[in-house]
C-alpha cells in the first residue's frame, strides 16, 4: 500500500465557510464574438502517442491559433449542462476583450479596434446567464480605438455593454478593468502604454462605476504576476519560496512586463475583491519558449503540479492584504496549463488535478475559482462546438453535488499517495464529505472508514487518459435526450483500497 488513510465522523477542526460559488467558469469574448483561440490538439496528441510540434514563433500567437466560429449559447445541450452545476459566476473577459468594439448600433468596425460583439451575440450571451441562473463577470475594451495612451480612458464604450445587460435584465454584477494588465505589450492596450497609463485608468474606471453601477464589484487586477512566487507584496522574498514553487525566471522574462505593485502602488480607488490567474504551467504548445513552467504527463500526480494551487493562493495573500484587506481573493482565470491545456487536459488525466485544486485552494482562503474555459479549447470542460462533457465535467459537478461550503482540516497531512480534504457535507446531514485523491502512479492507497459511508469513486475508463471516466465502475456519458447520469454512491464499510490515480468522495 503507497498510503494508510483514516477517515472521521467528528472533531475536525474547522477552517472558513467556502464561497459557495467556488466551482466558477469562463467564456471567453473570442467565443462570443468569434475569433482566434488555441489550435486543437490531434487524437493522438491527446492519447500521448504523437509530438507537438514546436510552433513559428517568429509568427506570434497566430502559431499557436486557429479561428473558430462563435459558440452557440442558445444551444440546449450547453444550457443544459451549465445549468446542472448550479448558480456561478460567469466571467466574459480574455485578451480579446480588450480590443472588442461593442457594435450595437452596426455601425461597423473603427479604427484601432481589433473585432466587434454585435447586439444579438451579446443578448444571446445574457439570455445564457439567465437560463442557467449565473451572475455575470466582465472586463472592458481599452485599446487604440478607444483612447491613446496619453489620453485618459472615458466610458463611451463600457456605458453601451453596461446599459444593455442591465436593460436585459442580466446586470454586470463584477468587473474588471482588463485581463492580465501586466502584460503590457500582449494585452491589446494603446500603443506605448505604461503602468503609470494603467493606474490612471483604472482608478478612472472604478470610480464610474461607482458612481453609475454601485451595486457592481470591483474586482482586480487579474494579473499573472510571476514575480509574486518569489517576492511578497513589499518586495521581501517570500516566505513560501522552497515549498514546491517552480522556477519562474522563464515565466517572468517571457511574461511580467510589470509587477503587480506597478499595476497597483498609488490607486485611489479601492478593490471590493482581489484577483489573480494561474496555470499549473504551461502546455506543450509554449513547452519550447518556457521549459522551466513545462509539467510532462510523467508529473501530472507529482508534489509539485497539484501544490500549485495552494502555493500560488498563499503566495497572493499578501497582496490581498496589501490591496485589499479583508476581501476575498477570486482566481479569475485557471487550468491545467496555459496556452489552452495540456494534451491530457480533457481525459481523466485532469480530474486529480482540477479536485485538488478545490480542496487545496479552500484550505488557503474563501474566494472563487474561475475555470478557464466552460467549453473552449482543451481544457474547457464541455468538447468546443459538441459541448460533449469531459471527465473534468463530471468531477466538477460531483465535487459541487457533495461537498458542502464548510472547509475543515481533514487531520490528514498532504503526502504522496494521499491528498485528503473535508468539508461539511452538501446535504445539510451530520458528519463530513471528504475527498481522498491517490497521488501513486503504481500503489492502492487503503481508506479505513468509521463505519458505513456512501463511496464515489473516480477512475479513468482503463487508463490515465482515458476520455471518458467511471464512477463506481460505470461510464459517465450523456444518455437519450442529454439525459445527465445519476451521480449515485455506494455504500461501504471497514477498508477501502483506492487504485491509483483514483479519486474518491466519502459521506460519513
Amino acid at each position: 500500500m503507497a498510503e494508510f488513510v483514516k477517515l472521521q465522523t467528528a472533531g475536525l477542526e474547522k477552517i472558513r465557510e467556502q464561497n459557495p460559488m467556488l466551482t466558477s467558469y469562463n467564456v471567453e469574448m473570442t467565443e462570443v464574438t468569434g475569433g482566434t483561440f488555441w489550435k486543437a490538439y490531434t487524437d493522438a496528441q491527446v492519447d500521448g502517442t504523437e509530438e507537438v510540434p514546436v510552433p513559428d514563433f517568429s509568427k506570434g500567437m497566430a502559431a499557436m491559433h486557429q479561428w473558430y466560429d462563435p459558440i452557440d449559447t442558445t444551444n440546449p445541450r450547453l444550457i443544459k449542462l451549465a445549468k446542472a452545476l448550479g448558480p456561478k459566476w460567469i466571467r466574459v473577459s480574455g485578451t480579446w476583450a480588450t480590443r472588442t468594439y461593442y457594435d450595437f448600433d452596426e455601425t461597423g468596425l473603427p479604427e484601432g479596434y481589433f473585432n466587434h460583439l454585435h447586439k444579438d451575440q451579446w443578448i444571446n450571451l445574457l439570455n445564457f446567464v439567465k437560463a442557467v441562473d449565473g451572475k455575470l463577470k466582465i472586463s472592458v475594451a481599452n485599446c487604440d480605438g478607444l483612447h491613446a495612451h496619453d489620453e485618459p480612458w472615458h466610458p463611451e464604450q463600457a456605458e453601451k455593454i453596461f446599459a444593455l445587460s442591465r436593460e436585459m435584465g442580466v446586470p454586470i454584477e463584477a468587473v474588471e478593468f482588463v485581463n492580465e494588465p501586466n502584460m503590457l505589450k500582449n494585452t491589446g492596450f494603446p500603443k506605448d502604454y505604461t503602468p503609470a497609463d494603467f493606474r490612471r485608468d483604472q482608478d478612472i474606471f472604478h470610480k464610474w462605476v461607482r458612481e453609475n453601477y454601485p451595486e457592481c464589484l470591483i474586482v482586480g487586477p487579474s494579473d499573472t504576476d510571476p514575480g509574486a512566487m518569489t517576492r511578497d507584496a513589499w518586495g521581501n522574498p517570500h516566505p513560501w519560496m522552497g515549498e514546491g514553487a517552480a522556477d519562474t525566471a522563464g515565466i517572468a522574462a517571457a511574461l511580467a512586463y510589470c509587477s503587480t505593485a506597478d499595476l497597483m502602488d498609488g490607486c485611489t480607488e479601492k478593490l471590493d475583491v482581489f484577483s489573480y490567474h494561474y496555470y499549473n504551467g504551461v502546455s506543450e504548445r509554449m513547452k519550447a519558449m518556457m521549459p522551466s513552467a513545462f509539467t510532462p504527463a510523467e508529473g501530472a500526480l507529482s508534489e509539485e503540479y497539484l501544490g500549485a494551487a495552494a502555493h500560488t493562493g498563499r503566495c497572493f495573500l499578501s497582496y490581498r492584504d496589501k490591496y485589499c484587506p479583508g476581501g476575498e481573493m477570486w482566481v479569475t482565470e485557471s487550468g491545467d496549463a496555459g496556452a489552452g491545456g495540456h494534451t491530457w487536459a480533457s481525459t481523466y488525466l485532469e480530474v486529480p488535478r482540477l479536485l485538488n485544486e478545490f480542496g487545496d485552494f479552500s484550505t488557503v482562503t474563501r474566494g472563487v475559482i474561475f475555470h478557464n474555459t466552460l467549453a473552449s479549447s482543451d481544457y474547457g470542460w464541455l468538447k468546443h462546438g459538441t459541448f460533449v462533457p469531459r471527465p473534468s465535467y463530471f468531477a466538477t459537478l460531483l465535487w459541487n453535488q457533495v461537498m458542502g461550503d464548510t472547509v475543515y482540516a481533514s487531520g490528514e497531512a498532504i503526502r504522496p499517495g494521499a491528498h485528503v480534504y473535508a468539508h461539511s457535507r452538501k446535504d445539510g446531514k451530520e458528519g463530513y464529505a471528504y475527498l481522498v485523491i491517490n497521488t501513486s502512479w503504481t500503489d492502492k492507497t487503503a481508506v479505513e472508514l468509521p463505519g458505513e459511508a456512501e463511496a464515489y469513486i473516480l477512475t479513468g475508463n482503463g487508463k490515465m487518459r482515458s476520455r471518458t471516466m467511471l464512477l463506481n465502475g460505470k461510464e459517465l456519458v450523456l444518455g437519450e435526450n442529454d439525459e445527465i447520469p445519476a451521480l449515485e454512491g455506494v455504500k461501504v464499510s471497514g477498508t477501502v483500497e483506492l487504485e491509483p490515480g483514483a479519486c474518491a468522495f466519502f459521506l460519513v
